[in-house]
């Protein structure tokens, strides 16, 4: 199989309802005579701007308060994606209208996160990196506008009252009794509100639509209140902030925006988003065609947590080593885990995009990560649970060179010479002293092959006081070294890897597996009682993290930071980015070369 990023062979992207729209808005020249001025403009600004180079513009746009998870991968290959496909840009934008939760720390591992799935917003020199924070001016010039046109006011009542008033699914809201404010007490209210008059909570500023809509979203929402608060990037200058509602769709607009990609759960909030839109372009202060939202269902995985409450819950209460844990699915945790973002491509790909939620099983996205390693990753050779191998006929004190591919499909990039001596490392479970009926392996009387090097034949074992295997004994065949004419003068079944025990390089080994047991954490089970409330954390799985110290071929002892092999027969490894030093590199286990867990 070719490798995903092979151009002449890569599979064609695979089709999805938002990919037709795009090619129907194209087809229609839906945004051909859209202006783009290289910066948030008004529409009368635009009209003195070149058309716009870009096709369509889609937008990553996260809100900086918080580590992005494998869900938000699903959401930035699309967005970028598209842009690439279609000869468009995608922005990278941080919607950071929530100066309380919000910080730098969380911007930089973001664009650390775009960048290493390999998604840029940099193209032909147009650089689409954006703040909805650079908006704010924008924004409050905005919300005075929808003020004078009769679209919004000040409402005074405390958060219970307008909560209390808002209605349910099957009752309408009731009016504020502020709601009829004129137009000149509504904008002296919002002036004193930027001038940070009022303490937070005193007013908030809310869209006049219709309390009595089927649809809660338009039953006067909130779109700027009070906030006395330090932000990241704007500092004290502010003392109101725009409600997420509010701030997306001016975001969306103001960078031209062609299609609005957002999940599931924001279908309800769209009739508000064009609202919003529709009002503005009346004023002159938008250009059309105005930016669509288009959801799509989000990423739902077994054997994961996705909530951003649970996966703090599993950091402050530490039940994993930090937002970057290889077991946590932060793409900061992925990354140091060893997973490939290419593999995050791939199962994209293959999962494709729809709008029925649905739950993937986590298998789909180990085995687009093995078939992408299986193409990328050289080959080593690790020692797990190392047992001393003596070839008694072997010289002391001798050692020669056996040749391994570094890669069995890419014989381009050639061989590796392995210390052999008298002295190897084996895995223990490829000994038994009494084997069980298919064993292959060694055992008294039975002959294998050293994989690159010679056949021996096992002799016996040497046993400590408790009477368990400390080595093992054999004698080898010198006419049977691999690569020579006399290599294949002995068949034997066994194949078995080692390490030179002279010359092997002792390293911390990290088995990581999944971070819970069941498919779906937390979930009530089958016999359960139906007053019993089950608890994420109870579904952890114990074995999730297992530390060893291995015997591995001397070449890994200079492996890089984040440099990654297939250890033959045990799965994919990567030199941990963090605690790897020069000479010493410690390795965490990204995926095994097996399915384990089958269908469970």
């Amino acid at each position: 199989m070719s490798a995903p990023n092979d151009k002449n062979t890569a599979p064609a992207p695979a089709a999805n309802f938002i990919r037709n729209l795009v090619e129907a808005d194209l087809a229609a020249g839906k945004h051909a005579q859209r202006r783009w001025a290289g910066q948030p403009g008004t529409a009368a600004e635009h009209a003195a701007a070149e058309l716009d180079p870009a096709k369509i513009r889609t937008r990553f746009p996260p809100e900086p308060n918080g580590y992005l998870h494998f869900g938000h991968a699903k959401s930035i290959l699309l967005n970028f994606g598209l842009a690439q496909e279609f000869g468009g840009r995608c922005h990278l934008r941080f919607d950071d209208t929530n100066p309380e939760k919000e910080e730098q720390e969380y911007v930089d591992s973001i664009i650390d996160a775009v960048k290493w799935l390999g998604c840029s917003w940099e193209k032909e020199g147009e650089t689409n990196l954006y703040y909805a924070s650079n908006y704010f001016d924008w924004m409050v010039a905005f919300a005075e506008y929808l003020i004078s046109a009769g679209h919004a006011y000040v409402d005074s009542q405390s958060a219970e009252e307008m909560r209390a008033n808002r209605g349910t699914l099957t009752q309408p809201g009731k009016d504020s009794p502020f709601r009829n404010r004129s137009v000149a007490e509504n904008m002296d209210l919002f002036k004193r509100m930027q001038a940070g008059e009022f303490p937070d909570g005193t007013h908030i500023l809310r869209a006049k639509i219709d309390m009595s809509a089927p649809n809660i979203n338009l039953r006067d929402p909130a779109i700027y209140r009070i906030r006395h608060a330090v932000h990241h990037n704007t500092g004290d200058k502010w003392k109101v902030y725009p409600m997420y509602t509010f701030a997306h769709p001016i975001e969306d607009a103001l960078e031209n925006i062609t299609h609005s990609l957002c999940t599931l759960e924001f279908e309800d909030q769209r009739p508000f988003y064009d609202w919003l839109l529709a009002r503005l372009a009346e004023g002159g202060l938008l250009q059309r065609p105005l930016p669509q939202q288009i959801e799509f269902s989000r990423l739902n995985l077994t054997y994961v947590v996705l909530s951003k409450r649970k996966l703090i819950q599993l950091v402050e209460e530490k039940h994993v080593d930090g937002w970057d844990d290889p077991r946590m699915p932060t793409l900061v945790g992925a990354r140091r885990r060893g997973y490939a973002p290419e593999g995050f491509k791939l199962f994209a790909d293959r999962i494709g995009i729809s709008k029925n939620d649905s739950l993937i099983d986590y298998v789909l996205f180990e085995d687009a990560m093995r078939e992408v390693m299986n193409l990328s990753d050289e080959r080593r050779v690790g020692v797990l649970d190392p047992l001393k191998l003596i070839i008694d006929n072997y010289p002391a004190g001798q050692f020669e060179d056996c040749h391994a591919p570094n890669h069995p499909l890419k014989p381009e990039l050639g061989e590796r010479s392995m210390p052999f001596g008298r002295e190897l490392w084996i895995e223990a479970e490829d000994f038994q002293e009494v084997p069980e009926k298919g064993f292959r392996r060694l055992f008294p009387g039975n002959k294998a092959r050293l994989r690159y090097g010679y056949v021996v034949e096992c002799t016996g074992c040497d046993k400590d006081e408790n009477g368990k295997v400390i080595a093992v004994h054999c004698t080898y065949l010198p006419e049977t070294k691999s690569g020579t004419p006399g290599a294949d003068s002995v068949k034997v079944k066994g194949n078995l890897h080692w390490v030179s025990a002279a010359h092997a390089y002792p390293a911390e080994i990290r088995l990581y597996d999944r971070l819970f047991a069941v498919p779906a954490p937390g979930a009530r089970r089958e016999g359960d009682a139906p007053e019993l409330e089950r608890n994420f954390l109870d579904d952890l799985n114990p074995n999730s993290k297992t530390t060893i110290t291995a015997m591995l071929e001397p070449s890994l002892k200079n492996a890089a930071p984040e440099q990654r092999f297939q250890f033959e027969r045990h799965g994919y490894f990567v030199a941990d980015r963090i605690d790897s030093q020069a000479g010493a590199p410690v390795f965490n286990r990204a995926v095994t070369l097996k399915d384990s867990w089958g269908k469970a």
